[in-house]
């Protein structure tokens, strides 16, 4: 496919999983495709060499999504190495499952400078270079509409606030023709959350299709909104989460 030859793409958080995927996945559909990590050098290495050898442009930059200066640091470098953004995923995260009681000013604090402020500052730094059709996309999660059980408030909260920030997103940047939208997955099958792993069966119980997702599925609404079939999509929220929010 190639409805995004000639766009550039920038993938926080894409040396693994979900980020992996979208970053292989938009280089499929013909998009140049910088991704950031914070620790898995090899990894990310791995995924653009990967895009490279099948005839996209690729790079991987080291980029703690925790640091502003380090995500605002990474779009200007995409920029100055591809000339261009067209479009923005903001991926990185982190998973946060605990008492209540028990969370810190620094888990909080950490949680939500991935989360919350990172997508924050990259869509800031974004919206300078992005033309008309840029498009910026926030993995977000089922469990910002829908907790479900307790331990998760942090981690909750934080992706709730995503929504609001790519609502807003979506009014303030809409009249240059950029949208803004929020994918929410459900259990996907990643290292983060195995399909095998501990509570994996309950997890399943709640769903209506009865299994697991994979990346490539979060994967595929990514570039469904990236590409010519979002250009009228702006401040949605798209699980794609097997039915947990139904």
């Amino acid at each position: 496919m190639t409805e995004l030859a000639g766009k550039v793409a920038l993938v926080t958080g894409g040396s693994r999983g979900i980020g992996a995927a979208i970053a292989r996945r938009l280089a499929a559909d013909g998009a140049d495709v910088v991704l950031t990590y914070a620790a898995s050098r090899d990894q990310a290495e791995a995924v653009a060499a990967e895009i490279s050898e099948s005839g996209r442009r690729s790079l991987a930059l080291r980029a703690d999504s925790a640091d502003p200066d380090a995500v605002a640091a990474a779009v200007e470098r995409t920029v100055a190495e591809f000339g261009r953004l067209d479009i923005l995923v903001n991926n990185a995260g982190v998973f946060a499952y605990g008492p209540f009681e028990a969370e810190t000013r620094e888990s909080y604090a950490r949680v939500m400078a991935i989360h919350v402020q990172a997508p924050f500052v990259a869509a800031q730094a974004a919206s300078r270079h992005l033309r008309e059709g840029g498009r910026i996309i926030t993995i977000g999660s089922c469990l910002g509409e829908r907790v479900g059980a307790p331990n998760m408030t942090l981690y909750s909260a934080s992706k709730a606030a995503v929504i609001g920030l790519s609502k807003g997103l979506a009014q303030d940047l809409g009249a240059r023709g950029i949208t803004a939208n929020v994918v929410q997955p459900g259990p996907i099958d990643t290292d983060m959350n195995p399909a095998d792993g501990d509570g994996a069966d309950a997890q399943r119980q709640g769903l209506p299709l009865g299994h697991y997702g994979s990346a490539d599925d979060v994967a595929a609404t990514v570039a469904h909104l990236a590409g010519p079939g979002g250009r009228f999509i702006t401040g949605a929220v798209i699980s794609v989460d097997g039915g947990f929010s139904a």
